[in-house]
């Protein structure tokens, strides 16, 4: 007998069958080229994510515009010659039995060169982005939708825009980010104009029947910046215009390492009632709670409260790739859970290094660090 019925039941995604409601929420690695191309290490992290037993993969941070990358080793699909490489990553997930769904983004005031463009002219450290004219705001729609028909064509079932973690959707919907004052500044209705109008592009773009999802924050947990109140609003209006799924978090690279976000991120499960928040008031949306959610038995009850309809792992399913058969008892061993006291893998990303996790064993931390050795 199944020991979690909700968490390994079936859901329909728009046209796909999903077989449990496991999937892997978009984690930022950088195992990528320089040059933003897939590699054999980005293919072998995927096959083993694909392998894990969980039902979607969604790829994270995949760059729309070379003025977006947040990093020199993120994936991109700003132009057709990434198609080939974006196609074996899709495929070595389809090979290992889960679906794949993209995740597209543009980092804005985030991006890691010192030409920013930003909604306003936000100082962010020691840099100022240049605000975004009108002009340059309809090209970037185009962009988002450019790169989400890249997508489609590489093989994906599905793509995600990156609405969170304080990227350039988000910049937009924040009124600490966004002093705008025309039709996409003001207050939230204007605020959203732009990332509601990404929406329509990549729709219009991808077709009905092609999954568009969004990363959704649900609150910035930062002084001035975006809350749940206003957030619900976005939510209702991503829902109108016929978004599938939300993933909702919380939280920026600015509120990382400041209260509360850093005592939260501690505990298992500590975006689950923002997700419910959102599913409260849109409760026939499928919605996505992620955030350090360590046991099935937790996962189950998540589910079975109806706070949410899938349940996201990143940084624990890095931790134990098994952590799906484990729970479902096809493998009999311990769950090896992420250890909320460790941000090895966060800090090494912060740093521009290849991230691996301290809960490996001493042999696969060893064959990680000699094969990055070697491709440096």
């Amino acid at each position: 007998m199944n020991a979690f019925p909700y968490l390994f039941s079936p859901l329909k995604l728009k046209n796909i069958n999903l077989f449990n409601r496991i999937i892997m929420a978009p984690m930022y690695v950088g195992y990528a080229d320089p040059d933003g191309n897939v590699n054999e290490l980005v293919l072998e992290h995927y096959k083993e994510m694909g392998a894990s037993g969980v039902s979607l993969i969604v790829v994270e941070n995949i760059c729309v515009d070379p003025s977006g990358l947040g990093s020199p080793f993120m994936l991109r699909a700003d132009k057709d010659e990434y198609i080939i490489g974006l196609k074996k990553l899709a495929d070595i997930i389809h090979n290992e039995g889960a679906f794949a769904f993209a995740q597209i983004n543009h980092a804005g005031r985030y991006a890691y060169t010192k030409e920013r463009v930003a909604p306003s002219p936000v100082k962010i450290g020691d840099i100022t982005p240049k605000e975004m004219t009108r002009d340059e705001i309809l090209v970037m729609i185009g962009k988002y939708a450019d790169a989400a028909e890249r997508i489609k064509k590489a093989g994906f079932d599905g793509v995600e825009l990156h609405g969170g973690t304080g990227y350039l959707l988000s910049q937009f919907l924040s009124p600490r980010s966004n002093i705008r004052a025309d039709e996409y500044g003001g207050d939230i209705d204007g605020r959203m104009r732009f990332p509601i109008r990404v929406i329509e592009a990549v729709k219009e773009r991808v077709g009905d029947q092609f999954p568009v999802g969004y990363r959704f924050l649900a609150d910035e947990l930062i002084p001035g910046g975006l809350t749940l109140d206003d957030a619900i609003i976005f939510a209702k209006a991503c829902a109108k215009k016929g978004i599938d799924y939300l993933s909702v978090m919380a939280g920026t690279h600015e509120s990382l390492h400041m209260s509360p976000y850093m005592e939260m991120e501690k505990n298992e499960g500590y975006m689950v009632h923002y997700a419910k928040a959102v599913k409260d008031v849109i409760p026939d949306m499928i919605i996505i709670t992620a955030g350090r959610i360590q046991t099935p038995q937790y996962a189950e009850k998540i589910l079975q409260e109806g706070a949410a309809d899938l349940i996201g792992l990143a940084r624990v399913l890095f931790a134990d790739p098994l952590w799906p058969k484990k729970a479902k008892g096809e493998i009999k061993e311990a769950i090896v859970s992420c250890n909320p006291s460790c941000s090895q893998c966060t800090n090494m990303v912060m740093k521009g290094k290849r991230p691996y996790c301290s809960q490996w064993s001493k042999q696969k931390r060893q064959d990680f660090i000699k094969k990055i050795g070697e491709e440096r």
